[in-house]
């Protein structure tokens, strides 16, 4: 899908030089993790590499290993808790001397022996062969780099919802989210429903997309009936 025209029923759906007519549309394009591009990442990528430590953090290949999280914000102080009960170390990397995270969340990072805090830290390169084993990483103030030791990486930085195909027109938030009438999956144009992380900035988990995703279908199957 190349791009939509909502302005009026019935819908047009643009896929290369083909237009499809609807009188409904559900909107599932989900949302991308933001990756950082480094050396190694996308060899590695789903070999030790993830953007979701809830999905992957319980994997044997994490268990007792060392695992390092990126990112200073809520998500990633919850991750990196969240990993603590699988790995046998969690390091956070932040690239600033100060996290995001609200205080009750860096206090549970401080006092959890399992967690380290790298401040002033980035990623500079990820190693290993068949799977991940090490990350380079430079302190930002000093220039110093260090590999460190590493079974598991976890970006915890933020995704795209991936809506840019829409040009504005329809309501999301200020980071693209499509906004759905709570309870629903309606949004600001009738005939137009969103389900899955298009319009969950929150959980972003595939069985509460499942579940959007039938909402959004039994809506779109009332909405036709009446609309005949």
């Amino acid at each position: 899908m190349d791009r939509v025209d909502l302005s009026q029923r019935p819908f047009k759906v643009y896929i290369g030089e083909d237009v499809i007519q609807t009188q409904s549309i559900i909107l599932a394009t989900g949302a991308t993790a933001k990756r950082l591009g480094i050396p190694g990442e996308k060899t590695f990528w789903q070999k030790g590499i993830s953007a979701c430590a809830i999905c992957d953090g319980g994997l044997p290949m994490f268990r007792n290993k060392p695992i390092v999280v990126i990112g200073g914000g809520d998500v990633a102080a919850e991750e990196a808790l969240h990993l603590t009960h699988f790995a046998s170390h969690v390091t956070l990397l932040v690239r600033r001397d100060v996290l995001r995270a609200s205080k009750a969340m860096q206090d549970k990072l401080i006092n959890n022996e399992k967690v380290t805090i790298m401040r002033y830290t980035e990623a500079v390169e990820s190693l290993g062969d068949q799977f991940l084993t090490g990350l380079k990483v430079i302190n930002n103030q000093t220039q110093e780099t260090q590999v460190l030791e590493v079974a598991g990486l976890f970006y915890a930085i933020g995704h795209t919802p991936n809506t840019a195909f829409l040009e504005g027109q329809i309501s999301t938030d200020e980071t693209g989210y499509i906004l759905t009438t709570p309870g629903t999956a309606k949004t600001n144009i009738e005939g137009v429903f969103a389900a899955g992380d298009v319009q969950d900035r929150k959980y972003r988990q595939a069985i509460i997309s499942a579940g959007s995703g039938c909402m959004a279908a039994l809506e779109c199957e009332a909405f036709l009936g009446e609309n005949k």
